[in-house]
């Protein structure tokens, strides 16, 4: 996996290092706080170390274990279905060993749906919530022939215009997962990872929707079908995709959002929690000073200036539920917050088991195979079934996620 180093690193003794993503919503915003020295924001924290950010690239954030991280890191940015592993390992320290109680409190009300809860595991908190996502509808207005964006997926299958859907990386799995959770069913609860009734009808919805799409963007992920779709010739309309608020403004084809379609009217948008949070690894917490500068760092992070003012202003997703709902930000990104907030406040919460990244992985490219070759539903969901018993370790210890439908 190649580690993309910060540029020009400041020359200092001593400092905290940092791991994400490389796209600007993982890092611009981590590297322009790091910038700003002693133009401190009001209200932020002070540092007494400095913060150096890597990027590890988009497709490394979504599979590479985080134990095999932590030894060269102290700050982690994580997807929360990683931390079954990690907390397994024994690499991560628990955020209430960092804070107290009230602390953690006040930035779990804050937060936008389950993006704070996500990153709980038998009852402790292992993360903290930097940045919201989830899977909402886009569209592109100038192809969309005068249709409105879809309520509900029996609108998105009479919509005249070609859809897309994304299926590349872990991203087939999601977008099954989504419908389900559309048609009333949240899967890996039951003995099987879904029941029949409601994998079939969601098998049949995605085949009938790839039948009339270009299969060239099959393998998409979410940057590259969001980019096809500002391209000249789009696509025109995806249902679900991890939405991402600069989109709006990308260049002469700007890109609409939506929340993600439900079964019927004023149902739950079926939708799969994204997002990140802030890990701490155990590298150097002995340290008293190393210590107390990580605390002032995510103090910091999560500062609401930060999160309301310099997060969507760099391209940042903040998951302070203040900047979802902020007038001026949401001028500026076309209204995307409001339009997708409901969705991002009921969207669905992946199991963190250990294993359960493999499975996505696994999952995600029997059904892109299975969907191309025409396999039967029954054999597919069966094969699902077999996956997901193999390769998660051990069940879901969670906090039942405020804002998740459950």
């Amino acid at each position: 996996m190649d580690i993309i180093p910060a540029s020009s690193p400041p020359a200092v003794t001593d400092e905290l290092r940092g791991l994400t993503w490389d796209h600007p919503r993982g890092y611009a915003p981590l590297e322009e706080l790091a910038r700003l020295d002693a133009a401190v924001p009001p209200g932020c924290e002070t540092v007494g170390l400095p913060l150096r950010w890597d990027r590890q690239p988009p497709a490394a954030f979504e599979t590479a274990p985080i134990d095999g991280l932590a030894s060269d890191y102290d700050l982690l940015v994580v997807e929360h279905i990683g931390l079954g592993a990690a907390v397994e390992a024994g690499c991560l320290v628990a955020m209430d060993d960092l804070f107290p109680a009230a602390q953690l409190e006040h930035w779990r009300r804050r937060t936008v749906g389950a993006c704070y809860d996500s990153h709980v595991l038998d009852g402790r908190v292992w993360a903290l919530p930097l940045d919201a996502a989830a899977q909402v509808a886009a569209a592109r207005p100038d192809l969309m022939a005068g249709h409105p964006m879809p309520r509900t997926w029996d609108e998105v299958l009479a919509l005249p215009v070609p859809p897309a859907l994304c299926m590349g990386g872990p991203h087939a799995l999601l977008t099954f997962c989504a419908l389900c959770v559309a048609l009333g069913e949240e899967p890996g609860r039951g003995p099987e990872f879904v029941s029949r009734e409601t994998g079939g009808a969601a098998l049949e919805t995605m085949a009938r929707l790839l039948a009339r799409g270009d299969p060239r963007l099959w393998r998409l992920g979410p940057a590259g079908l969001l980019a096809a779709m500002a391209s000249a010739e789009g696509p025109a309309y995806c249902p679900l995709v991890y939405g991402y608020a600069p989109a709006t403004q990308s260049g002469p084809y700007p890109l609409t959002f939506a929340d993600a379609p439900a079964s019927h009217p004023g149902g739950r948008p079926g939708s799969v929690l994204g997002g990140a949070g802030l890990a701490v690894s155990h590298r150097r917490t002995d340290d008293p000073l190393v210590r107390e500068a990580i605390r002032d760092h995510l103090r910091r992070l999560l500062a609401e200036p930060v999160q309301c003012e310099l997060f969507p202003v760099t391209g940042g997703q903040p998951s302070d539920r203040a900047a979802w709902l902020d007038p001026r930000t949401n001028s500026r990104w076309g209204g995307f917050y409001r339009a997708t907030l409901a969705t991002v406040e009921h969207a669905w919460v992946r199991p963190r088991a250990a294993g359960f990244p493999d499975f996505q992985r696994s999952a995600s490219r029997l059904l892109r195979e299975g969907l191309a070759d025409g396999r039967p539903p029954a054999r597919l969901l069966a094969e699902l079934d077999e996956g997901f018993r193999h390769r998660t370790r051990r069940p879901d210890h969670l906090l039942r996620p405020k804002g998740n439908g459950t």
